[in-house]
């Protein structure tokens, strides 16, 4: 049996856009003492700072909301990972789900990625106000999405799987406007 969370779907061949390797990713709820605890068993400080990721390696905790992270590391460390979330965590009130099925990565690359993305999200987009480091939830025309700014030209895309084809799809068609 293929594990669904492995499985890309298929991408449009652009130098611009590529999937993320296969991930494993929780979604967290829970105060001051269960964040310090994940980020222990995580290998990193979760943020504290709104809008913010933080990340280690191959691993990251994006910041989602006062209480609420998303927490991504490599699909091949997701039983582990997910035994040692619960162990820490065990001592505290919290919530962590694997959502690893629902959504996958993607990345926008290159000098067109934030006018790419602008051509949908309301959000600006430009580096003094989407500072390296920044993460949020928005939507892409209609298509809700998590954003997160991982370099000045680059952004990591997280979007529910069964959006993707529609989400691509529109992005090919604001491309067609780039030069060359």
């Amino acid at each position: 049996m293929v594990n669904a969370t492995a499985v890309l779907p298929t991408l449009p061949s652009k130098h611009w856009l590529r999937g993320t390797a296969p991930t494993t990713r929780f979604s967290l709820r829970g105060n001051a003492a269960a964040q310090q605890l994940a980020g222990q068993a995580l290998g990193l400080t979760l943020p504290v700072e709104a809008c913010r990721a933080h990340s280690a390696g191959e691993r990251a905790a994006l910041w989602l909301g006062p209480d609420e992270y998303l927490l991504i590391a490599p699909l091949i460390e997701g039983e582990a990972l997910r035994a040692q979330l619960a162990a820490a965590l065990a001592p505290t009130p919290h919530s962590l789900v694997d959502v690893s099925h629902r959504q996958i990565g993607l990345e926008l690359y290159g000098p067109h990625a934030s006018w790419l993305l602008n051509a949908g999200c309301p959000l600006d987009l430009g580096l003094a106000a989407f500072p390296i480091g920044m993460c949020t939830r928005s939507v892409f025309m209609k298509t809700e999405l998590l954003l997160w700014r991982k370099d000045a030209d680059v952004f990591h895309v997280e979007i529910w799987r069964s959006f993707t084809e529609y989400f691509t799809g529109l992005l090919s068609e604001v491309a067609r406007e780039l030069p060359g």
